[in-house]
C-alpha cells in the first residue's frame, strides 16, 4: 500500500500541475485583453498586490517563522517575479497571446546555460541540441517576412531569461526555505517594487479597473493565475519528479496557444504551428537530462 500511496500522490501532483498549466494558459489570453484597457505596470502591480492579499489571508501563520534570511531570499525571488511578469506583460501588448506563451517556454532551456554561468555545470550535448533546436522555433515564432523581429517577442525573451533564473534560484531556497512562506513573501516583494516604480513615475490610477468586466479580469490574474498557479506548483512539485513537473509545466505554451486560437480568433499559420512544435521538441529533449547525465559527462 506503501507504494500505491506514492504513486497517488504521485498521479495527484501531475494533475495538480496540469491544473496550473491550464490556468496560466487561459491567464495569457485574459491578460493580452486586459492590455489593451489599463497600463501594464497597473496590471502587474494589481496581480501582486491580490495574490499577496490571498496569501496573507490563507497562510499569515507562517509569518511567525520569518526571519531575515527568509525576506532576503523573498526580495531576490520578488525581484526576478516583477521583472519577469513585467517584460511578459508588456511583451505580450505587442505581439500574440500565443507566442507571448510559447516564447515564455524559453526558460525551460534556459535553465540549464544559466546554471553553467552561475553554478559552473557545464549542460550536456542533449541540453545544446534543444536549445538550437529552441531558437529555430522561436525564430519561427517571431520572425515576420522581413526577418525582422518583432518588439513584443523581444519583449517575452527577456522574461524568459528572468523566469530562468527565478527557477534557479528557487531551487537553491527552497531547500531550506517552506516554499508557501517564500511564495507570499515573494509576491509582497514583487507588490513594492512594481507599486515603488508607479509612485516615482507618479502615473495616474487606471479608475477603468472598477468597470466588472475588467474587474473579473484582473481578479483572475491575481487570485487564480498568480496566487493558486503558483501554489499549484509549488505544493504539487514536491510530489512529482522535476524533469516530469518542468515537462508539464511547459505545456502551459500549448494552452496559451489553443486558448488564443479559440477565443481571441488568433490566426495559425503553418510556421507558428512549425515553431510551437520545434518548441515543444526542445522542451521535451531538454528534460530528457536526467536520463542522459551519465551519456553526456
Amino acid at each position: 500500500t506503501m507504494f500505491k500511496k506514492s504513486k497517488n500522490s504521485q498521479f495527484f501532483g501531475s494533475m495538480g500541475l496540469i491544473g496550473a498549466t491550464i490556468i496560466w494558459g487561459f491567464s495569457f489570453v485574459v491578460v493580452k485583453d486586459s492590455t489593451a484597457s489599463i497600463p501594464v505596470p497597473y496590471l502587474v502591480a494589481f496581480r501582486y498586490i491580490l495574490a499577496s492579499a490571498g496569501m496573507l489571508l490563507l497562510f499569515s501563520f507562517k509569518l511567525k517563522e520569518l526571519t531575515f534570511k527568509v525576506i532576503k531570499q523573498g526580495a531576490v525571488l520578488g525581484l526576478f517575479l516583477c521583472i519577469g511578469q513585467f517584460f511578459q506583460t508588456l511583451g505580450c501588448k505587442y505581439t500574440t497571446a500565443g507566442k507571448n506563451a510559447f516564447i515564455t517556454t524559453a526558460y525551460v532551456i534556459l535553465v540549464p546555460f544559466l546554471c553553467w554561468i552561475m553554478e559552473k555545470k557545464k549542460p550536456g550535448s542533449i541540453q545544446v541540441v534543444s536549445a538550437v533546436i529552441a531558437i529555430i522555433g522561436i525564430g519561427l515564432l517571431s520572425l515576420n517576412g522581413n526577418m525582422h523581429i518583432q518588439s513584443g517577442d523581444f519583449l517575452t525573451m527577456i522574461c524568459g531569461i528572468m523566469l530562468g533564473f527565478h527557477i534557479i534560484y528557487i531551487d537553491r531556497y527552497t531547500r531550506e526555505t517552506d516554499p508557501v512562506l517564500l511564495t507570499m513573501i515573494q509576491f509582497m516583494f514583487a507588490a513594492i517594487y512594481i507599486w515603488t516604480i508607479i509612485g516615482v513615475t507618479r502615473m495616474p490610477f487606471p479608475t477603468q479597473v472598477f468597470h466588472p468586466e475588467l474587474f473579473t479580469k484582473i481578479m483572475y490574474i491575481g487570485l487564480a493565475s498568480t496566487m493558486m498557479g503558483f501554489l499549484l506548483q509549488i505544493v504539487c512539485q514536491k510530489y512529482t519528479n522535476p524533469s516530469v513537473a518542468a515537462v508539464i509545466l511547459s505545456m502551459e505554451s500549448v494552452f496559451g496557444m489553443l486558448f488564443s486560437v479559440i477565443i481571441l480568433h488568433e490566426k495559425f499559420t503553418i510556421k507558428i504551428l512549425i515553431g510551437c512544435v520545434c518548441m515543444l521538441i526542445a522542451v521535451l529533449l531538454s528534460e530528457l537530462k536526467g536520463t542522459q547525465e551519465e551519456i553526456s559527462v
